[in-house]
């Protein structure tokens, strides 16, 4: 298949931030909920919107503590590194004029104060944060503002995405899905049209 297309997730996908995000939440959740949780306990909340997470986790306050989570995550941030390969093959892929974008459950500040983003940002022609749509993934909501907002065949796009939020995404909205084996725990769980060990596989 020959993709005009090509839109990426960013959390366990551009970038491994699983420690940074679960340390920061284990973190916050002691502090706001008195509980010692393990990062295992933790992880099925990486991934998605942080405003979902805290609802699910039972903060009193919400608000304060996506505000305190974020907080700490910067603090955390020297734990954040690009997964190796990934920024040679957006840099290749946007050599060969595929239109590049991503599709991510951050909202539009964690986005924008990214300093790993901030430096990939002009590889990118369209950007959908959490706050874009109506709801967001695993609805399809988010790629179906990508493909809105491009105007591109859905048979001629590829999500690259580490989680079930990412494949369900992508094939409610009609576009094919490559799992980022690189940053999933589920592996062959997931339902893929193509399972990648490495970002330069992309490129093929």
């Amino acid at each position: 298949m020959d993709y005009t297309h090509i839109v990426f997730d960013v959390d366990g996908t551009m970038l491994d931030t699983e420690r940074t995000g679960l340390v920061s939440l284990q973190q916050t959740i002691r502090q706001e909920l008195g509980l010692d949780l393990s990062l295992e306990e933790l992880y099925p909340y990486f991934g998605i919107p942080s405003r979902e997470a805290v609802l699910k986790l039972g903060f009193e306050d919400p608000h304060k503590a996506a505000a305190l989570w974020e907080e700490k995550f910067q603090a955390l941030y020297h734990l954040t590194e690009p997964f190796d390969g990934i920024e040679e093959t957006l840099r290749a892929l946007h050599e060969k004029g595929i239109v590049l974008g991503v599709v991510t459950s951050r909202n539009r500040d964690e986005f924008e104060s990214d300093p790993h983003l901030a430096r990939w940002k002009h590889f990118f022609t369209v950007t959908v944060c959490a706050e874009d749509t109506p709801a967001p993934k695993p609805a399809p909501d988010p790629m179906l503002a990508f493909l809105s907002r491009t105007g591109a065949d859905p048979g001629k796009v590829l999500f690259v995405g580490d989680t079930y939020y990412d494949q369900q995404c992508a094939h409610a909205a009609g576009t094919s899905f490559a799992l980022a084996s690189w940053g999933s725990r589920n592996g062959a769980n997931i339902p893929a049209e193509h399972y990648l060990e490495h970002p330069g596989e992309i490129l093929n």
